[in-house]
């Protein structure tokens, strides 16, 4: 063996997912990501993200939980938690006791809330006042279309669903930034400070209506919901209100290579993970899907992974297979299961490199990307996979032909953030984060490589399949 070739065998490197893949794959990645897409413009909250993922389980075979009354290999099954968590499950042939092979993703993305009480009206115009939800740079929501999605309840108790800036003749609604000739104290400020979150309000109306109302722009619009929607200004109290980027899932690149859409961190991860478990038949070991809500604001919540949901659900089906649920049986499923915490990672951006370790940033187009730890700096908030179980989902993700690579999330002390895997480590179960590479993390328009999409897919079926 010459020294070139005893180089290549010991040491590591990685490559373009395009060097490997065949035309056939290349062709059904292409295909995969069309539907992804689709996946993305319907689901752009928590609440429509569980009504499309029904959609997809219940299109493969899966039925509600409590429609059954026992449980047998083979079975398909689906819990959903307060319309914002979903548990699938497909019951394995192997005793429950031995353990699930669980894909963890969340389904919850930065954006704007409405407060409770957000309507006014000044100079002339009716406003929203929001409160920003999870870790964004709150310049890039200024000056860009924005949609509503949201529930709300009117005082008889219907229940009135907001769709307001996806249609193509919908009015949409935006935050106003300060034009640049008058900007120069705005530039000053540090890039953090330039739009403050206070004003980060909505423009949502415009013309006068009524005699003797001191607030004619925001009589106008509360007359306009009321006679479309039946509500009233004082039903925003126990609104649920998402403001969202109201553009598209678009093909990025000239040779359409990537992916670019609102809320990939992380339904990127939870498309791939249901996709993955409807391609399960019959599994050795009970196969799970679960995506949770709250992780951009710390899993907090009975939605959350911090929630009693999961371990209530995994009580139940052991119940449904085994007659009873003891503790010792309980201890026994999580303590040996496993769990992919299926998280994006960040992509090594060429234009800001300078803010990340390049040996150990992930590369958008080189595949699914095994983050062996997150957190901040010394790794806190981070549940740091062992050796063992790190070997274990290197061989899986080799023996299947998934494309993937190792990473971190930037250089040790630039900053850092957490997944769900701490809080399924503290159940005393192995979990590693696994998840595809993204560039432009938490903006409204966030970019994935089609290659790491699709093996995502890949990693997270042949996880339920052969672990």
């Amino acid at each position: 063996m010459s020294d070139k070739d005893l180089y290549n065998e010991l040491s590591y490197s990685r490559k373009n997912v395009y060097e490997i893949i065949t035309d056939d794959e290349k062709a059904d990645m292409f295909k995969f990501c069309d539907s992804y897409r689709e996946f993305l413009d319907k689901g752009k909250t928590e609440r429509e993200c569980v009504a499309e993922t029904v959609k997809i389980i219940e299109a493969a075979g899966f039925r509600p939980l409590d429609g059954f009354e026992t449980l047998k290999a083979g079975d398909k099954v689906y819990k959903i938690n307060r319309g914002k968590n979903v548990f699938a499950a497909v019951i394995g042939t192997d005793d429950i006791e031995n353990g699930m092979n669980i894909v963890g993703a969340h389904i919850d993305s930065p954006r704007l809330d409405l407060k409770q009480n957000p309507l006014y009206e000044s100079e002339d115009m009716a406003l929203l006042k929001t409160h920003y939800y999870g870790g964004i740079k709150k310049y890039q929501w200024t000056a860009i279309p924005l949609a509503m999605h949201g529930v709300m309840f009117t005082k008889e108790g219907k229940k009135v669903e907001i769709n307001i800036g996806e249609s193509e003749n919908d009015p949409v609604f935006c935050v106003t930034d300060l034009l640049p000739h008058l900007a120069g104290e705005q530039m000053n400020k540090k890039l953090a400070n330039g739009i403050e979150g206070e004003n980060l309000n909505i423009l949502f109306g415009g013309i006068p209506v009524g005699e003797d109302v001191e607030n004619k722009v925001k009589f106008g619009v509360l007359k306009l919901l009321n006679s479309r929607y039946g509500v009233t200004e004082s039903d925003f109290l126990n609104a649920e209100i998402e403001i969202v980027p109201a553009f598209k899932a678009k093909n990025v690149g000239i040779d359409e290579s990537f992916i670019g859409s609102y809320g990939q961190d992380d339904r990127v991860c939870a498309y791939t993970t249901i996709r993955g478990i409807t391609d399960i038949a019959s599994p050795k070991r009970t196969a799970v899907a679960l995506l949770v809500d709250k992780e951009e604001i710390g899993s907090c919540g009975n939605t959350g992974m911090l929630s009693a949901y999961f371990e209530m659900t995994v009580a139940e089906i052991v119940e449904k297979i085994k007659g009873s649920c003891s503790v010792t049986a309980y201890n026994k499923v999580i303590r040996n299961s496993a769990c992919l915490s299926s998280d994006v990672n960040a992509a090594l951006d060429p234009n800001y490199a300078s803010a990340y370790e390049k040996n150990n940033a992930s590369l958008a187009g080189y595949g699914m990307c095994v983050i062996k730890y997150t957190g901040a700096r010394g790794k806190s908030g981070s549940s740091d996979a062992s050796a063992e179980f790190m070997y274990e989902v290197e061989k899986i993700m080799n023996d299947n032909k998934v494309v993937w690579q190792s990473g971190e999330l930037g250089k040790v002390d630039q900053g850092g953030g957490g997944t769900i895997a701490q809080y399924v480590a503290n159940l005393n179960m192995d979990v590693v984060d696994c998840g595809v590479p993204v560039l432009s993390m938490h903006a409204p328009f966030e970019v994935t490589a089609k290659t790491d999409v699709y093996m995502a897919y890949k990693a997270y079926t042949a996880f339920y399949k052969d672990r």
